[in-house]
């Protein structure tokens, strides 16, 4: 039977009770998929650390995510007295449930049917939809700041700030990573932008007709590469987990929430947007629901009830790519983590667009395509010459900066008390204007020995 890919006129039609089914569906994948995803992340770390992991509770230790969930939700509810009471318990709210939300647009397959009805297998579709997207997940950085602002607590305060500051920096560069799909597909909705993606030709080899790779993830690389890189610092995980640094702020955001059933709703909104941006990253950028190559040469693998294994696959690959990153990379420094974004990402982002932007123009017909080279070429001497203007300026700053680390030192050596405190002579080698600790230790202790 062939299903055909839904488009925008195929939502709104559903009955209420299919609809209650839909989101029903998507609750309840979610709250299973977070119990599996906490499992399989322990194992994966384990595995990759040479341990075990959870082995006791249930058959693998498959048990163990439900036995943590129980305790959570059992476990006495603490509350500090100076918190703010109506803040400290919307906080977890406001966090968990638009990351619930933004998953209503993602498309897990063709037209089906469901008792005898015609249906997407999608809640819905809008116009708009990735901006949806966009607009859920910045709601939710408000439950953290709330979190932060509503505990009274200096850590969860700068937890707090720390989240405010990376979503805003990240998401300008996440936001701008999904330009070149639009300009590609021509549509913001999920359920187009996957319909494009369908494929286009195909190579004739040996006798086979194989077909081209129309994924956007081969024409729009480094939108997909930007946009895995925002992934992590948009869900706070490694190496991004800043808001949550537990060797200076304890616990970041959620330190004054004890292990109860509040602290459970910032774990599970913490999954949920992993599964969210993952899907997203597949709905954009890896075909969405179509089968890959080579199962895509059979007829029948992106009709029926396939195409939400081929989803599910995906999703579940993207989430381990998670763990990998989470079990190899060290934390970043925060200074190094908004450089990165402001300084590296969102540079890097306009300027693919302006390429992608150039050869969209070029391919339409009746344009001046001198003309946009022309412009074009303009465009990037102006943009090289301000980076060479800036280098020269950075690299005269270091010199000055190096060349008064040296004035100082020889002031030291000429007058070692300068300051107003006792050191030993600095006539000591050094690297770059710093005198080696432990040669300058080694030194002293000559000298004071010396003198006594």
């Amino acid at each position: 039977m062939n299903n055909p890919a839904p488009n925008l006129s195929d939502f709104g039609h559903d009955p209420l009770w299919l609809s209650i089914i839909k989101a029903l569906f998507i609750f309840v994948f979610l709250m299973v998929g977070v119990l599996l995803g906490v499992w399989t992340e322990r194992k994966l770390i384990s595995r990759m650390q040479h341990r075990y992991g959870p082995n006791r509770a249930g058959k693998f230790g498959l048990l163990q995510s439900v036995a943590d969930g129980l305790k959570m939700g059992l476990k006495e509810d603490l509350m500090p007295r100076t918190v703010d009471k109506v803040i400290y318990f919307l906080a977890p709210v406001i966090i968990a449930v638009p990351a619930f939300l933004a998953f209503s647009v993602v498309p897990f397959g063709p037209m089906v049917s469901i008792f005898g009805v015609r249906t997407p297998l999608q809640l819905t579709d809008l116009p708009v939809a990735v901006l949806l997207v966009l607009a859920t997940a910045s709601i939710g950085v408000y439950g953290i700041v709330l979190a932060g602002w509503g505990s009274r607590s200096p850590y969860a305060i700068l937890g707090g700030l720390r989240s405010s500051a990376q979503v805003v920096s990240y998401e300008i560069a996440m936001g701008l990573s999904f330009v070149a799909v639009f300009l590609q597909a021509g549509t913001l909705s999920t359920s187009e932008i996957v319909a494009k993606q369908a494929g286009g030709g195909t190579w004739d080899i040996l006798g086979m007709h194989i077909p081209t790779p129309s994924w956007y993830v081969f024409s729009l690389l480094p939108s997909f590469l930007i946009y895995a890189i925002t992934m992590l610092g948009e869900t706070n995980r490694v190496p991004f987990d800043l808001p949550e640094g537990e060797g200076e702020l304890v616990g970041g955001f959620h330190t004054e929430y004890s292990s109860s059933l509040k602290f459970a709703m910032f774990m599970l909104a913490e999954y949920v947007n992993v599964f969210t941006v993952s899907a997203i990253a597949i709905t954009l950028f890896l075909g969405g629901w179509h089968a890959p190559w080579p199962i895509s040469i059979w007829d029948g693998a992106n009709t029926g009830w396939w195409p939400m294994l081929w989803f599910f696959g995906k999703l579940v690959l993207a989430f381990c790519f998670f763990v990998w990153v989470r079990a190899s990379l060290p934390r970043v420094r925060y200074d190094q983590l908004m450089a990165f974004g402001w300084k590296v990402l969102i540079p890097l982002n306009l300027a693919w667009i302006l390429l992608a932007a150039t050869f969209r123009a070029l391919r339409l017909p009746e344009v001046d395509r001198g003309g946009i080279l022309a412009l074009g070429a303009v465009i990037v001497i102006g943009a090289f010459a301000i980076w060479l203007r800036f280098d020269t300026t950075n690299q005269r700053r270091r010199e000055r900066k190096a060349a008064e680390v040296e004035e100082e030192f020889e002031q030291l050596r000429e007058e070692p008390t300068a300051g107003g405190f006792p050191v030993p002579p600095l006539d000591l080698p050094h690297y770059h204007g710093v005198v080696p600790a432990a040669r300058l230790h080694h030194e002293a202790k000559e000298v004071t020995s010396g003198s006594n």
